[in-house]
């Protein structure tokens, strides 16, 4: 069956831009990595990083001088890292973050074939280098997945229950689902991110345009609903799929949203509040969140005798490592290359470039019509 599922991925999510936008060069003076035709710059490396399953993925990391968050994207399914690049730039700059990108197994310059299996183990590896690399902590971390890459964004989500926050772009709930109104999970599907959404417990924020002719907005309203700890989505009047970043709100509301996240880390850090308390991120609920009440506690063995032995908290804390080698079922899906960032700040030189490299190629409606 897993052999099924996988041919299914291929057929209905994968499309990497051929050629790839890019190439790789080393520089023969620094040996450093550069991605070509793009000018070297001092704050981004280009990366090589090795996966579980025996590919190596290219990788951009952008340093920002005064960031406190690092942000994980995950790109659509029809575009790589040399259309992604002046996006990841901008990001970068006006959020005030970190920023990773990657490209999965089979696009740009990584190596092997596009699967749903490859880009989990994809996304664990860039993780993987945050944290031994840049000695990025968890904590510090923003999952970012657009269209097909919240299907990698949230299956690794499900497992890092310290996660800062996540940001669900344009997401699937899963690959049937886009195509056909099922009401059931089968297993042949993609992506099941309606299963794994419940099992976040981080802030998520959701942006979805409301004229979606792609992942209809539902997909996003019924993510957020399903969401443990919801922060006010976006919904964009009249947004498509692949023009979000055109619209003013669009940044402005994702500077709100990591400003708030890490007020409330910083504010948890200084007044040793728990984790599980409730604080200043939550944004007014709708009737759909049916968070439990806090339950009395029924343990009276505290007052009798101390523990002996590790806590139960130390017992269960897993390992980030024991966490990425639980067995996966799924598939995969796909979407839209996506075309720029924020139009607000897009009056420089640089602007026909980047529209003309991140066109739309999205094949769904091919995929629709056979």
């Amino acid at each position: 069956m897993g052999g099924v599922t996988s041919s299914v991925a291929a057929k209905f999510a994968f499309f990497p831009p051929s050629p790839s936008s890019y190439r790789l060069v080393c520089d023969e003076l620094t040996g450093l990595v550069l991605m070509n035709p793009f000018p070297h710059r001092e704050n981004v490396e280009i990366l090589k990083l090795p996966t579980r399953r025996g590919t190596e993925i290219v990788a951009m990391y952008v340093r920002h001088p005064m960031a406190t968050s690092t942000l994980l994207y995950s790109h659509g399914n029809a575009a790589d890292l040399g259309q992604m690049y002046e996006l990841f730039i901008e990001l970068s700059i006006h959020l005030k973050v970190n920023l990773m990108g990657y490209d999965y197994s089979g696009y740009g310059q990584s190596t092997g074939k596009p699967s749903e299996h490859h880009t989990y183990a994809d996304i664990e590896a860039a993780y993987k280098c945050l944290e031994e690399s840049y000695g990025a902590k968890q904590e510090d971390i923003i999952l970012y997945g657009q269209s097909v890459g919240s299907g990698p964004t949230l299956d690794l989500a499900s497992r890092l229950p310290r996660l800062r926050a996540v940001v669900l772009h344009s997401p699937i709930l899963s690959g049937l689902r886009v195509m056909y109104p099922v009401k059931k999970t089968y297993w042949f599907d993609i992506y099941k991110n309606i299963d794994k959404i419940p099992l976040v417990n981080c802030p998520v924020l959701v942006i979805h345009g409301t004229c979606d002719e792609v992942v209809d907005c539902s997909h996003g309203k019924q993510l957020w609903e399903l969401s443990k700890e919801k922060y006010e989505p976006l919904w964009l009047e009249g947004g498509n799929h692949c023009d979000l970043e055109h619209y003013p709100q669009y940044i402005k509301h994702l500077k709100k949203f990591i400003t708030t996240v890490e007020r409330s880390v910083s504010s948890r850090m200084s007044t040793g509040q728990s984790e599980n308390q409730s604080s200043d991120l939550e944004m007014p609920r709708q009737s759909v969140d049916k968070r439990e009440k806090p339950r009395k506690s029924v343990d009276r063995r505290e007052k009798e005798k101390p523990p002996k032995g590790p806590s139960k908290k130390s017992k269960l804390r897993i390992t980030f490592e024991q966490h990425l080698d639980r067995s996966r079922r799924s598939v995969d899906f796909h979407e839209k290359a996506r075309k720029s960032v924020d139009h607000q700040h897009h009056h420089h030189q640089n602007h026909h470039q980047i529209e003309r490299g991140r066109k739309s190629v999205d094949r769904l409606d091919r995929v629709r019509s056979e």
